[in-house]
């Protein structure tokens, strides 16, 4: 298994730092995540790349629904070119919150939705360098084009999507956002206990991937090479595991144990806690 953290609030420069820090002290990933005004996730990640040399880069996550997705595929195709083939992209619908609402009214979710399938589409068509590619869409379209197109990315045919897959625990019946993951290369259970309330069990987590699996195999298609991404918190309390140990979600089908410290403070004292927590490596697994 593979071990990654969240940078909730750093600038460019200490992205960058902590990146290189990550990677000296053994991590396997660093994530940054993406508002609608801010810090740009992949000058980030770009500049945490030039830093670098084996740590893989990501978002987590995406709100691919709200980006051009042309202007999302340069992007992400800038980074795993200057990484040398290391970059990640999370997606899911993206949660409202007031620096969303500040620039846009929301859609609704089936709009973000549609939007969202209709970008990984045009995302993944773009980067497959297929000269004949072409996509009209409900909300987006794109025609041939063979003007000044950028190099391909080491990694092919795209570099990897992870999507998340929102579970509702003892809740049958068709459940889109599965059925995207499964399409794509990675899925993050979104595991929402009846209650709303208490940890993420491992047993839950499992019962995703097993789904998962099933719809995978149903298209023709294998677990070689996907991935099962659990959320963690090993310092703080943002989330809680059941059981905590690492091990026994690896068992259970995560490849990637992502230390997410959401509920640090922003500014100065929360980036020294980051540092401090990145220090210390990873988990032992």
């Amino acid at each position: 298994m593979n071990f990654g953290f969240v940078v909730p609030y750093a600038a460019e420069r200490a992205f960058a730092d902590l990146a290189r820090l990550g990677e000296g002290r053994g991590w396997d990933g660093v994530f940054t995540w993406e508002a609608l005004y801010g810090v740009d996730a992949w000058v980030e990640l770009g500049a945490a790349a030039m830093v670098t040399s084996s740590i893989r880069l990501g978002t987590l996550l995406t709100p691919a629904s709200r980006h051009r997705p042309w202007d999302l595929a340069s992007k992400v195709g800038s980074v795993d070119r200057i990484s040398g083939g290391r970059a990640v992209m999370s997606v899911g619908l993206g949660a409202l919150h007031p620096g969303w609402l500040a620039f846009e009214a929301d859609e609704g979710r089936a709009a973000r939705a549609r939007k969202l399938d209709e970008s990984l589409a045009i995302y993944a068509g773009l980067l497959s360098g297929d000269p004949d590619f072409t996509y009209q869409g409900r909300h987006y379209s794109a025609g041939r084009n063979d003007f000044l197109k950028p190099p391909p990315t080491p990694q092919r045919p795209h570099p990897p999507v992870w999507v998340v897959g929102a579970a509702t625990v003892g809740q049958d019946g068709r459940q889109r956002s599965l059925e995207r993951a499964a399409r794509w290369q990675g899925v993050i259970p979104a595991i929402h206990p009846p209650s709303g309330e208490g940890a993420k069990s491992v047993e839950d987590f499992a019962a995703v991937v097993d789904a998962v699996r099933a719809l995978r195999v149903a298209a023709g298609l294998t677990m070689d090479g996907y991935d099962a991404v659990i959320e963690a918190d090993s310092h703080g309390s943002f989330t809680t595991l059941e059981p905590a140990e690492p091990a026994a979600w690896e068992q259970a089908g995560a490849t990637w144990w992502i230390e997410s410290w959401w509920d640090l403070p922003e500014g100065p004292d929360g980036l020294a806690e980051v540092r401090r927590r990145v220090e210390a490596g990873p988990p032992q697994p």
